[in-house]
């Protein structure tokens, strides 16, 4: 995530225009606010290298800092910021309270070590700021967080989040500001000041915030502006003597903001900011956005009880959004085994699909579906004409298809954009979502959404000609945020990603039911033997199927994929495959009660990889009969389940993480102290676990265990975070002993 230096191509910091601002350099400030002051400090010796041009007078210096051992001139900050440097100070920064010195003023100390250039080390780099004169109380910490804990829906979490956030800063607005797939935002939740213009259900277009300036939101997650009419206090030198290139200000709080975004703010009306990111699953899902009409100055205190409780927003987003995938996973697998009934029942799965339409159409929130399999169409809702079916079959066909296990998803909000040819369509089918059944061309469960004509209300006209006056200060994106509507024609309500995700489930569950039901047909009906046995062959499901005494008369690519031992091999009974697994004696005592008893067979098993641990197999036999007493033979499908072993894992590291990194805390602070941070820890690692526990149970395996990890490292902050404000009020004098 570090951030690279100065690249070709890239304006410097406040050398931007509207053509190339989304590769302005804005780590790269060489600049502070004026609320405080910076030095840059050499390892170990702490002889200041770099300092802001007001650090002397901020520090009541008879003579400039630079070249000086900070214990020589600052001795009270040295010994405050001694103990810090054994923390790994490359992410977070560490915080420490300088008790009042000759001029009767506390500081609030920050330090972190920026990010070298060409492998050279950065330093250090240390932050000063007047500190506030009475700090948050921590008993305000436990009942928010309880709050957000207690909210089991998006929206109104969200709404909980800008009340909670207003009551604490005091700003004039909080909004909770939500990205979409395409990186445009929405103001999903706000609450302001009684008078002011509401900017809820606005919108804004992705080139507001550019790339950079959202790696850094991810970098660092809480960012303020205490008076956007600021003058800049420059470095001095301007590049560091130790890398010779302007200094990584990435982690600063008190790093100068882009001229451009001053500008931004300013054409809002807006005298100060604080933002606050909010990630799920270590992606910038959104931000808490506070917007102050005059300057605000938000003390170092504020800002990390922020910080705390948006890591606990992410994770209780993340466990919202994986509950809704696991309720919808339950509804999958029951929709499966009506299908596998139906197969034993009526010889066709499709009529357990399309009995109840409402099974099919509600989870997608779809006003039609439609199965095209086989060259037949099967249909339910308000879909478009038999033709206009086959003709959405042909463009799904165009689409790239991997030779993955189970195809991706294809999905659209406007079909018209995408293949103008089917514009008719479109008052029924302006937005499809697709899953392929099958590898055979042709063969989709298909949902379809009717065009909904739309107003969206953007803050300011995303299309208006930029105005560039002579003044490059006056450069800004938009120079009126008058609320401008558009009209959206064409396209259906987007699909979201619990949409695409429940698709998938469901189009894995169908090409497996269709493989299985074409393996029994196969066995069945001789006379499409040489069809079927091609569409079972391409499959990319491994299946391996037997005569009656146990011979192979089919196994397809996919299988020989899954056991690269087979390559060249020919064997001829399921028996011969007992030495590719880790235990054949056990495989082979279940293939003989499968082979002799006709008994089906679900279980899990290891293959032989010259390890000694083994590839984890589910394994799933059949026999087929035709009559009570008579088997034509048997069907096994394989499925690999090195991700869920792997999501398995992740899970008990989750856990042992969460334990081990309790332990370490423990006993760390004085026991008053103590029991405050364990009371208000607590309700962080039970949010924690509950999102772990619904991550779990979500649908998508290959990215639970970097959503656990990101669970994790959150929880990991989050007690750093709260260790430091924990550590900084107890450090605070008895008020009788202040002057």
């Amino acid at each position: 995530m570090d951030l690279p230096g100065t690249a070709a191509g890239s304006p410097a910091f406040g050398n931007a225009d509207l053509s190339n601002c989304e590769r302005e350099q804005i780590h790269l400030a060489a600049s502070i606010q004026p609320h405080g002051a910076l030095l840059a400090l050499r390892e170990p010796d702490l002889v200041v290298l770099q300092a802001s041009a007001n650090a002397r007078a901020f520090l009541g210096l008879d003579a400039s800092p630079l070249g000086r051992p900070l214990a020589e001139f600052a001795p009270a900050i040295a010994r405050a910021v001694m103990p810090l440097l054994a923390d790994p100070l490359d992410e977070v920064p560490a915080a420490a309270r300088i008790p009042a010195g000759a001029g009767g003023v506390k500081l609030d100390a920050q330090i972190h070590r920026p990010a070298g250039i060409g492998g050279q080390a950065g330093g250090l780099v240390l932050e000063l700021e007047r500190a506030a004169l009475v700090d948050p109380p921590a008993s305000r910490i436990e009942p928010a967080l309880q709050a957000i804990l207690g909210s089991y829906a998006l929206r109104p979490l969200c709404e909980e989040v800008a009340r909670i956030f207003r009551k604490l800063t005091g700003y004039d607005r909080v909004m909770v500001y939500r990205f979409d797939d395409d990186g445009h935002g929405e103001v999903f939740a706000e609450e302001h000041e009684p008078g002011l213009e509401p900017y809820l259900g606005n919108r804004y277009p992705a080139s507001d915030i550019p790339e950079i300036a959202r790696r850094l939101y991810i970098r660092n997650r809480v960012r303020v502006l205490t008076d956007v009419h600021y003058a800049p206090v420059p470095l001095e030198p301007r590049l560091s003597p130790l890398t010779g290139q302007d200094l990584d200000m990435s982690l600063c709080a008190l790093r100068s903001s882009s001229p451009m975004h001053v500008q931004y703010l300013k054409n809002m009306g807006v005298g100060a900011t604080l933002v606050a990111s909010i990630l799920v699953g270590g992606r910038l899902w959104g931000l808490v956005s506070c917007h102050h009409q005059t300057p605000r100055r938000t003390p170092f205190a504020v800002r990390a009880v922020t910080e705390l409780l948006a890591e606990a927003v992410g994770t209780r987003i993340a466990a919202l959004e994986s509950f809704v995938q696991s309720q919808a996973e339950l509804a999958v697998r029951r929709l499966e085994q009506r299908m596998i009934e139906a197969i034993t029942r009526d010889g066709d799965w499709r009529t357990a699909l399309f009995d109840n339409p409402q099974t099919l159409l509600l989870p997608m929130g779809a006003s039609g579906a439609a199965l095209l399999f086989e060259g037949q169409t099967q249909t339910a809702g308000e879909v478009p004409g038999t033709a206009g079916l086959r003709e959405i079959g042909k463009w799904l066909d165009s689409r790239a298809r991997g030779p993955t296990t189970h195809a991706p998803v294809i999905a659209t909000a406007s079909l018209v954009a995408e293949a103008p040819h089917l514009g008719p369509l479109t008052r029924v089918a302006a937005g499809v979502l697709a899953a392929p059944i099958s590898t055979a061309p042709g063969e989709y469960l298909v949902w379809f959404r009717p065009e909904q004509v739309s107003t969206v209300t953007w803050g300011g006209d995303p299309t208006k000609p930029v105005l560039v006056g002579d003044d490059p200060r006056d450069l800004s994106p938009r120079r009126s945020f008058a609320k401008w509507n558009q009209v959206v024609e064409g396209r259906s309500e987007p699909w979201s990603p619990k949409d695409l995700a429940t698709a998938r489930l469901v189009g894995d569950t169908v090409t497996d039911v269709v493989l299985q039901f074409r393996s029994v047909r196969m066995l069945i009906a001789e006379d499409q033997l040489a069809q079927v046995r091609r569409q079972v062959g391409l499959s990319a499901q491994p299946v391996v199927i037997c005569d009656p005494a146990g011979n192979i008369d089919l196994r397809n690519e996919a299988f020989d994929r899954l056991m690269p031992g087979l390559r060249g091999a020919a064997p001829r009974r399921i028996d011969h495959l007992l030495p590719y697994f880790a235990d054949p004696a056990d495989v082979g005592r279940r293939l003989r009660d499968v082979l002799d008893n006709g008994r089906s067979w679900r279980g899990e098993v290891r293959l032989a990889d010259g390890q000694g641990g083994g590839r984890p197999v589910l394994v799933r036999a059949d026999p087929v009969f035709s009559a009570p007493d008579r088997v034509l033979g048997f069907v096994f499908l394989f499925n690999d389940l090195a991700e869920r072993k792997a999501a398995e894992a992740a899970r008990r590291r989750f856990q042992a993480g969460i334990e081990e990194g309790s332990r370490q805390r423990a006993g760390r602070l004085d026991r008053q102290a103590d029991l405050t941070f364990q009371a208000i820890l607590a309700s962080v690692v039970e949010n924690a676990q509950l999102a772990a526990l619904e991550i779990a149970d979500g649908v998508d395996v290959a990215r639970m265990p970097d959503l656990l990890e990101s669970v994790r490292a959150s929880v990991a902050r989050t007690a750093a975070v709260l260790e430091t404000l924990i550590r900084h009020a107890s450090e605070e004098p008895p008020p009788e002993a202040e002057d």
